[in-house]
């Protein structure tokens, strides 16, 4: 109806988009979410097949007060959407020689596991953790949610990066405090989470150690599509239009703003202004024409890096195999040279390391009785390699299969029930996302902050982004964070064009 008020579009219902659109309705603003696929989640959807639940990206669910906070402002509660529970330990971390430590958030045990391994190293630790506190108080609670859109607000950053040796890799850093190598890779993997590569990403990156030990890890029962799900729920509550299998085919900019969204059907749905959970380097090639793109954006454009690509298998077993942890981590023997092999080279190596989830060990009805669902992810090159996976698929999920069969889960092979992958094809077509990245733009120093893609574009008015790809970066913690940048650069509707929230009622969790 015409006299309907105009609403904020967000293209993309991944986490960022999801809370992109909490946080507009909080605001006032009348939202529609649009979603190219069939079901929301972007990357953490779901695949369910013979009884068996798979989450399809991320696992991983730290810094739970951002999901938290996003409930509680439109006066909800996520406790009574979703039940949070802690992971103990956070990882199993397994090394090729048979040793195995195990990654926690409580500091004795963590340090009794460093003397396990070198005594020696227990006071370079400690002094490690000191340093990761340190690089959190300022990458992670002053800057995350605050916006970049000037070179100053970097320039003033270096002092404090200078004295906290962000210039050296994360694994550099652990070096310089860490004298045994397996316990280097313990405490410098991690940035591998969020699409970096350890011995080349800023030690800014140092900060997702404290985040863990400072909040947790947690999982969500159900999977992390019951996070997607909750979401959803609330999204319908507090009366944001959702629309599915609705993919945007161009964003549409009149005297420089941003003003409508053309769906791939050809409806044309005006708008206040645009908010995009697709992945920036897509958008601005495929969904803004370039007479709207500036050259200095233009040459960012061709520039930018993207992250590496992801091998993801998916079986379920007849049986369970108890002694798996919720997380390990299977370290292969080689570790720089692999990463080189993933980053700089784009080569499939004939090794790898594993990121193995099983979550039949805290969730069992994600599976048939007696059964187990398990997940197992490869990082390997994004699509720059040219690696053909239709010819490579099958081959290399059998390498994986018989390397598991052999370290962790014995007999695989006959008690396989169901199984299937998805590759950097997946990313690339299905999600959208440049050269199949598994995390949009690799998080190098040049490409953090300020020289990320900016969450407000600096081309076009009224278009803003969210996720991955624009700054504070990958991973759960990161796209959730996003929105709120994103939320501090909009101005709030005029006290009379804001559409009220519906009041919560009672309800029971699901």
């Amino acid at each position: 109806m015409d006299d309907e008020p105009t609403p904020v579009v967000v293209i993309g219902a991944g986490f960022g988009g999801l809370a992109a659109a909490v946080r507009l309705r909080a605001m006032g603003y009348p939202v529609v979410l649009m979603e190219a696929r069939d079901q929301p989640g972007g990357r953490a959807g779901v695949f369910r097949r013979q009884g068996y639940s798979f989450d399809a990206g991320p696992t991983v669910i730290t810094a739970p007060y951002l999901f938290e906070e996003l409930f509680e402002l439109v006066g909800r509660s996520l406790d009574d959407y979703v039940e949070l529970i802690d992971v103990d330990p956070f990882y199993r971390i397994s090394f090729s020689d048979g040793m195995v430590f195990d990654y926690t958030g409580d500091e004795q045990r963590l340090i009794e596991e460093v003397r396990r391994f070198n005594p020696g190293d227990v006071e370079g630790y400690r002094r490690l953790a000191a340093h990761a506190h340190e690089i959190f108080e300022l990458g992670y609670q002053e800057l995350a949610d605050q916006p970049f859109e000037s070179l100053m607000d970097m320039l003033r950053l270096v002092p404090a990066m200078i004295r906290l040796q962000n210039y050296r890799s994360v694994y550099g850093l652990v070096s310089r405090y860490i004298d045994d190598e397996r316990l280097r890779r313990v405490f410098s993997f991690q940035p591998l989470l969020v699409g970096g590569n350890p011995c080349t990403v800023t030690s800014i990156y140092l900060l997702i150690h404290w985040v863990e030990r400072k909040w947790g890890v947690h999982f969500a029962r159900g999977g992390t599509v019951r996070l997607v799900a909750a979401m959803v729920e609330l999204l319908k509550e507090i009366g944001v239009e959702i629309r599915l299998q609705c993919a945007a085919e161009e964003i549409c900019v009149e005297q420089g703003s941003a003003r409508a969204v053309i769906t791939e059907h050809g409806e044309r749905i005006r708008c206040r202004f645009v908010v995009c959970n697709g992945d920036p380097t897509h958008a601005y090639r495929h969904l803004l024409r370039p007479e709207h793109r500036s050259k200095n954006s233009r040459r960012r454009l061709s520039r930018m890096c993207q992250s590496m690509g992801l091998f993801v298998a998916y079986f379920g077993t007849d049986r369970r195999y108890e002694s798996v942890h919720h997380h390990t981590i299977v370290m292969g023997e080689r570790y720089r040279g692999l990463l080189s092999d993933i980053f700089e080279k784009k080569v499939l190596a004939d090794d790898f390391s594993l990121y193995l989830h099983r979550p039949t060990a805290t969730d069992p009805t994600l599976a048939p009785e007696g059964h187990d669902a398990f997940y197992v992810l490869s990082p390997v090159p994004n699509n720059k390699s040219g690696i053909d996976w239709g010819r490579k698929g099958a081959m290399y999920f059998e390498r994986i299969v018989d390397h598991l069969q052999r370290r962790h889960l014995p007999d695989l092979g006959d008690h396989m029930t169901v199984r299937f992958w998805k590759t950097p094809d997946y990313f690339q077509h299905q999600l959208r996302s440049a050269s199949g990245a598994g995390f949009g733009l690799e998080p190098r120093l040049r490409q953090s902050a300020w020289f990320r893609y900016h969450n407000r574009s600096p081309d076009i008015e009224g278009l803003y982004f969210v996720g991955a790809g624009v700054h504070p970066g990958a991973g759960i913690p990161g796209v959730l964070t996003s929105a709120k940048v994103m939320q501090k650069l909009v101005d709030p509707p005029l006290e009379g064009e804001k559409v009220e929230i519906p009041q919560p009622v009672t309800r029971v969790m699901a």
